[in-house]
């Protein structure tokens, strides 16, 4: 921790060193600027030691800092690139008037941009997520599964920002689909049973023809993952641990599995993701066989354990510029449907948000997936 706020001290000053003087002309804006640096600098934190200081608000004061600072550290490097192209044209048209104002002019853009694009990303995180609906193309799909749907959640992140009114408010979006089936895959929650289950509860009431299934992201793992299953038990929500249910739908049959996170066997060796062992014994049983997996980076193996589709969260989309550029560097795919040779991949961009409550080029989705014939 004390390599970490050294760090953040580091980069907090580089901030005020580039950003404060160009508002010397207001020394109240300039004070306040500093303040506001200092405050980042102590806030950002807080997510780390929530549980030491028992205080969400605190909490939740950190994140929203932490979506600040992204802003304003991405801003300053762009502003420092555009101080470097400014010198080059200098090279070329010395006597260019405006190249000075060029250093003051960006300087005191970047608080303000930052800050509106802090709270653009704050309205976008908090509204409840819009459905996406998405057709998945099944090649020889029985004509009774023809446009069976699968509304999908994932990474809602229940927590100190995300709480009981708000995943209602999901809830109740979701059982509007009237879907055949309901997917959640995986972090559901950052906090434990205990913190949480209240805020969790709403789950109880989702409605769908098949039920309610879900498997295990890497923050359960983080949140205590044990308990966290027999409290979804509990509820009504089948956790599938490399497992697989045969769904009878009409005359036909699917294969809904799911596995653990990619990580899980880091924390219990009983956990390791295995998408062979999930569907084993099916063979001809089910015309389709569909993966949950929180990790778009096991369908590599999916694609040869024979699945037709796999869907999957973690990405976040990136959630926010410029971190949208960076997850594939990660993950096979960001967000979308994806072909990976006889397999259908599906990431959702997630239904919460963690961390900073911001997204932007990202939205939050509820997944409406629909299958239809190829």
């Amino acid at each position: 921790m004390p390599l970490l706020l050294s760090i953040l001290l580091g980069l907090h000053v580089y901030l005020g060193w580039r950003l404060l003087p160009a508002l010397a002309p207001w020394p109240v804006l300039q004070a306040g600027m500093a303040v506001l640096l200092l405050a980042s600098w102590l806030l950002m934190p807080m997510p780390l030691w929530a549980r030491r200081f028992r205080s969400r608000r605190l909490s939740a004061a950190g994140a929203w800092f932490m979506g600040l600072f992204s802003s304003l550290l991405v801003l300053t490097l762009l502003r420092e690139l555009l101080l470097a192209l400014a010198a080059l044209a200098g090279l070329a048209w010395p006597e260019a008037a405006w190249r000075g104002a060029v250093g003051d002019a960006s300087a005191r853009a970047v608080p303000p941009l930052a800050l509106a694009l802090t709270l653009w990303g704050l309205w976008n995180a908090r509204r409840v997520a819009a459905v996406r609906e998405v057709e998945v193309p099944i090649a020889g799909l029985p004509q009774a599964l023809h446009g069976f749907t699968i509304a999908q959640l994932s990474d809602v992140h229940v927590g100190p920002t995300i709480r009981r009114g708000w995943l209602q408010a999901v809830v109740d979006r979701v059982n509007t689909l009237q879907a055949d089936l309901v997917a959640i895959t995986g972090d559901l929650v950052d906090g434990t049973v205990h913190e949480l289950a209240a805020h969790v509860a709403p789950l109880a009431a989702l409605a769908s023809r098949h039920g309610t299934y879900f498997v295990t992201g890497n923050h359960e793992y983080y949140s205590g993952a044990h308990a966290w299953i027999d409290e979804l038990q509990r509820l009504g929500v089948r956790v599938l641990m490399n497992e697989h249910v045969l769904l009878r739908h009409g005359d036909a049959a699917l294969a809904l599995a799911g596995v653990a996170d990619w990580s899980a066997h880091h924390f219990d060796a009983r956990h390791r993701s295995d998408p062979h062992g999930a569907i084993a014994g099916v063979a001809d049983a089910a015309a389709v066989r569909v993966l949950l997996a929180h990790q778009p980076r096991s369908a590599i193996v999916a694609a040869e354990a024979g699945y037709h589709l796999q869907l999957s969260g973690h990405t976040h989309g990136g959630q926010f510029l410029p971190w949208n550029w960076f997850v594939r560097l990660q993950q096979p795919f960001t967000a979308g449907l994806h072909r990976l040779r006889d397999l259908w991949v599906y990431v959702s961009r997630g239904t919460g948000y963690w961390g900073p409550p911001k997204r932007l080029g990202a939205p939050a989705e509820i997944t409406r997936l629909r299958l239809v014939p190829a």
